[in-house]
């Protein structure tokens, strides 16, 4: 679509035939207009790069739960149009005149942020994620500098600034690496963060695109993993996926059993549970760290149960850029992917049903090529 490095703010006028290239252009993808309404092909207007600016055309898309409770309005943030994706994986055709970083024919990923103040604490430690005024998300956001809507990666392309662009290493599968950056980068970060080494006892709990993940990068920072299961019937399964161990969880004699024993518990469970067996399973100074919950904890904590073994109760939220393209390098270093199905765009509405019923193993991702049948 685009084929030359542009300054749309600072560069002289260009010949006509130029300028309808390089301004506003139409894109295509699908896109909900109303909480109740079906995912549906529209038409709008990607801007034209601007100076730091890495325009893609986007090759695969994952598909990620938090899009179906965007386009449903169940967090209350939504803004229609709304165009959902952000596990973006594609290939660079235009950057503006002061990009270093990328060039035209690069592979590249574009992740769950595409801004943020860059001048924040969070931000100038690379951790763009918490930044203090709000990162602009990949869709349903506010652009920071012409107010526009941004709209996501169920789409023919996108426009980012190269700060938020990562590179995609050439051992991964571009299809299976699209959900590394949200999926992957979610669990890893936590892991990473808190020390996870070789030796340590870490459980994983729950088994989705968030718990496959966290069970192969826990197993490769050489932990010995257990998932924690409330179906024996996926017991199997996590063993496929690299787990040394499986527990049920609603086995009392199996939690009693497990008592006191593991030294870091990644949460991956994404409805309200009880936390408190779990917590009964870390050691002293254990870690439970939630990345699934975003709602209010139902049961609530008995604090005694953190207060007397020091016992931390931690969340985790993806991770910065400078992060996300080291879970890239590490997972090609590792050989480590997503688990994926293909999925053509137009049955995106029969996918969100599936989801819903958890009928995925583990990631839809979207093949871009299908939209433009």
């Amino acid at each position: 679509m685009f084929a030359r490095r542009v300054d749309a703010q600072n560069s002289p006028p260009l010949p006509s035939t130029l300028c309808e290239v390089f301004t506003m252009y139409t894109a295509i993808g699908y896109a909900a207009q109303s909480a109740t309404s079906p995912l549906a092909p529209m038409s709008f207007e990607r801007r034209s790069p601007r100076a730091d600016d890495v325009a893609i055309e986007i090759l695969y898309c994952g598909v990620c739960h938090s899009d179906i409770h965007q386009a449903r309005n169940e967090w209350g943030i939504a803004v229609y149009p709304l165009m959902p994706g952000h596990e973006i994986v594609g290939k660079v055709t235009a950057v503006g005149a002061s990009v270093t970083g990328h060039k035209v024919g690069d592979l590249v990923g574009v992740g769950c942020m595409v801004d943020s103040c860059r001048h924040c604490q969070a931000c100038t430690s690379n951790l763009e994620q918490y930044c203090l005024e709000g990162p602009t998300m990949t869709y349903a956001t506010p652009d920071r500098v012409d107010g526009s809507n941004t709209m996501g990666g169920y789409s023919d392309s996108i426009v980012v600034s190269e700060h938020f662009v990562v590179k995609i290493p050439a051992k991964l599968d571009l299809a299976s690496a699209a959900p590394l950056l949200c999926a992957g980068i979610t669990t890893y970060s936590p892991l990473k963060h808190y020390g996870v080494k070789a030796g340590d006892k870490v459980g994983v709990l729950g088994m989705g695109g968030l718990g496959h993940m966290g069970i192969k990068f826990a197993k490769a920072m050489g932990a010995e993993v257990t998932l924690f299961t409330r179906s024996a019937s996926k017991a199997e399964e996590g063993r496929r996926q690299g787990a040394d161990h499986v527990i049920v969880s609603t086995d009392a004699e199996q939690m009693q059993a497990a008592a006191g024993s593991f030294d870091f518990l990644l949460d991956t469970i994404p409805v309200q549970h009880d936390l408190n067996p779990y917590l009964d399973v870390l050691r002293f100074d254990g870690v439970h760290i939630l990345v699934g919950l975003i709602e209010p904890v139902d049961p609530p904590v008995n604090a005694a149960k953190l207060v007397l073994g020091r016992k931390v109760l931690a969340g985790s939220l993806i991770g910065g850029i400078a992060e996300t393209q080291e879970v890239l390098d590490f997972c090609a270093e590792h050989g480590i992917t997503c688990d994926i199905e293909m999925l053509d765009i137009r049955q995106i509405n029969e996918a969100y049903a599936r989801m819903i019923a958890g009928d995925v193993k583990y990631r839809f991702v979207i093949d871009m090529a299908t939209l433009k049948a």
